[in-house]
């Protein structure tokens, strides 16, 4: 079963969620798998209105839960939690720092749900939670090629080996732009629609090349020269020069790249020898931003032209009268 797992989300290993969380109870139950991002709140469940739990999603008891569960007598609350707890929960967590009823934490140890605690309030608890659990599930690949970040656009550069990525990526490292990934970039997918990539820890700041093997960029030419992950706007396929194939020469039409279920704008750059990539490719990358703006050159002037006949139209069939 893929998730991340409730144990993941404590001690030193759960740093990154920023939680702060302990182990009340339910220690068995540690390698249990949250398979959803979304928390969900007790709401009317704790009043027996509970079948729209779900399992593999968080269970939050905040101040409201708490404070429910200490007006109940005893027996309605056993028979409450464990509906609750019957619902395969991967872990439930109480916020504020508030203490867990005896009864929550007998049916913890019961059915092996951890229940977890931190200090936090409830919704920056929620917030920082979702956060990680959104980036610790997120949908990956590993995927051949180059990510740089020119001029704050992320463009990915792929192409078959050995067709100059990566002295493409230097060139453009010299030109000033950062390199974040070569050869191999981690691609996940967040929020349906987010595209990060990133460089695996041990070839970070790495650039391979062909006669010079491998030079670290943040050694050769400064900290400031790598970035850590950037998200993917924009991918350059770099392709062999083919005579008499059409190449696009206009660039009226926008093609899109799939990558995660997320479409992406595909630029093809035939590599050919005399063609500076480096070049182009920024080149690219600034077409990029000014068409994320509303500035299409190639649609502007499409236009003009158009206007232009469509007045030469008017004007012949004036003198034509």
């Amino acid at each position: 079963m893929s998730g991340a797992t409730v144990g993941s989300l404590l001690g030193a290993r759960g740093a990154g969620s920023g939680l702060e969380a302990d182990l009340l109870a339910g220690s068995a139950g540690l390698d249990r798998h949250i398979v959803l991002p979304y928390i969900q709140k007790t709401g009317l469940a704790l009043a027996g209105f509970d079948e729209y739990l779900r399992s593999g999603r968080v269970l939050v008891f905040g101040e409201s839960e708490i404070r429910f569960l200490e007006k109940m007598n005893s027996e309605t609350r056993i028979g409450s939690l464990r509906r609750l707890f019957g619902r395969d929960l991967p872990c439930v967590l109480v916020t504020n720092g508030f203490e867990a009823p005896a009864e929550m934490i007998a049916e913890a140890e019961r059915t092996g749900v951890p229940v977890l605690r931190t200090h936090l309030a409830t919704p920056i608890a929620i917030a920082r939670l979702t956060a990680h659990l959104e980036d610790t599930l997120a949908p990956r690949e590993i995927l051949h090629g180059v990510l740089m970040d020119i001029l704050g656009l992320g463009v990915f550069i792929s192409g078959d080996s050995g067709i100059g990525k990566s002295e493409c990526a230097l060139d453009l490292v010299v030109r000033g732009h950062r390199l974040v990934a070569d050869d191999t970039v981690e691609v996940r997918c967040r929020a349906q629609s987010m595209l990060i990539g990133a460089c695996p820890e041990l070839t970070r700041n790495h650039i391979e090349i062909r006669g010079l093997g491998l030079i670290n960029v943040g050694d050769l030419f400064g900290i400031s020269a790598t970035r850590a992950s950037k998200r993917v706007e924009l991918v350059v396929q770099l392709e062999r020069w083919e005579a008499g194939r059409e190449y696009d020469r206009l660039g009226l039409d926008t093609e899109l790249h799939d990558m995660l279920g997320v479409k992406v704008p595909l630029i093809r750059m035939p590599v050919a020898p005399g063609r500076n990539l480096a070049m182009l490719v920024e080149v690219a990358a600034r077409n990029q931003l000014l068409r994320s703006r509303g500035r299409h050159a190639a649609k502007l002037l499409a236009e003009r032209l158009e206007r232009r006949l469509e007045t030469l139209a008017e004007r012949d069939g004036d003198d034509e009268l």
